[in-house]
């Protein structure tokens, strides 16, 4: 196991970072801006949309489960197999965004502006709460000729973004989208030539200006420098996704096991969670959890994609693994793949601010 080792982030200057904290006014400002979702001329379905079916009456909605069902937490909320983006508050949908059929959302963002980022598998983009693209990018296709994949993005202050194009080969890169600068483009190490879907889900900058991949065939998680010289790995089934925390440990979703461990810089486990045996059996997930958001007061949230209805989106449990929140809502939401709890503190486009 190599030592993590400090740097001054190679994609935004410690002025630059200075300026992104004072554009945010509070310790939430996602809750700031949600008026914007729900002002005057905001349409229910704009010209950028592509409509998908709706829920309809039928879906399951599961009562007397812990926790306040959609009132829980504001959030911001999709899930690969409905491809429409959902907007909570005070447990009512406030606001839809609909990206048509497959393929798949994965990893989604509000910022601190209101503009919303995510990945939808064949591109990524930036929308503006009245539903207007700002920026996108589709993608190519790699060296063997076959389409590439973007699972994982991320916001580097509001001006730019950092995604993971998997392909052949895949690569990291961050775009300036007011300036359309490509500031970084690299090739990120990938020694076995797999398929290009199961390259890589998660992605992500660290605090320090590192890149945590999730080498989701190869089965482990890597940190790189800015150089791209690897400075740590931990070995583990299936992770799709990897988060650094504020306290310095590595939270890592194990698809395969259903199981979320928290590891120090050692690799020694401090935490970890096994849906499959931690969770009592009326609430069991049946579909395995892909991602986990840890909340500053310690609780950790699940995502899944629950099989269509036949079990919980989402499951938070306190540290000592108290199930304090079950929601199991079909008929509202889809399945669950990335949830962001907006009144949790932390300026989202700074990286580790709100990983905690």
């Amino acid at each position: 196991m190599t030592c993590r080792t400090h740097h001054l982030p190679a994609i935004f200057s410690a002025i630059g970072l200075a300026a992104i904290l004072s554009n945010a006014s509070a310790a939430t400002p996602c809750m700031d801006v949600l008026h914007l979702f729900t002002a005057p001329g905001v349409p229910a379905f704009a010209p950028s949309e592509i409509a998908v079916p709706d829920r309809g009456e039928n879906g399951v909605v599961r009562s007397g489960l812990p926790g306040e069902g959609l009132a829980r937490h504001p959030m911001l909320y999709v899930g690969e197999n409905y491809n429409k983006m959902f907007l909570v508050n005070e447990g009512k949908v406030i606001w839809t965004y609909a990206t048509g059929p497959r393929p798949e959302f994965d990893d989604v963002w509000m910022l601190s502006n209101g503009n919303i980022l995510f990945s939808r598998m064949e591109y990524v983009a930036v929308i503006t709460p009245d539903k207007k693209v700002v920026w996108r990018y589709d993608c190519k296709l790699s060296n063997d000729s076959k389409k590439t994949e973007i699972h994982a993005c991320q916001p580097i202050g509001l001006d730019k973004v950092m995604f993971v194009e998997n392909g052949q080969p895949p690569r990291l890169k961050v775009i300036n989208i007011k300036t359309g600068v490509t500031e970084v483009d690299h090739e990120i190490p990938y020694e076995t030539p797999q398929g290009v879907h199961g390259q890589f889900r998660r992605a992500r900058v660290t605090a320090q200006g590192t890149y945590l991949l999730s080498y989701l065939s190869l089965d482990r998680v890597v940190e790189y420098d800015k150089d791209f010289k690897q400075i740590w790995r931990y070995d583990i089934a299936k992770p799709w996704a990897a988060i650094r925390l504020k306290n310095g440990n590595t939270l890592i979703t194990n698809e395969k096991d259903s199981l979320t461990r928290e590891v120090n810089a050692k690799g020694e486990t401090v935490w970890e969670f096994n849906c499959a045996k931690d969770l009592p059996s009326e609430y069991q997930f049946t579909s395995a959890p892909q991602i986990c958001t840890r909340l500053a007061n310690g609780n950790t949230i699940f995502t899944s994609r629950g099989k269509n209805g036949e079990g919980p989106q989402l499951i938070e449990v306190t540290p000592d693994k108290k199930v304090v929140w079950v929601l199991q809502d079909w008929k509202t939401l889809g399945d669950a793949s990335a949830v962001q709890i907006l009144n949790d503190p932390g300026i989202p486009e700074v990286p580790g601010e709100s990983e905690h």
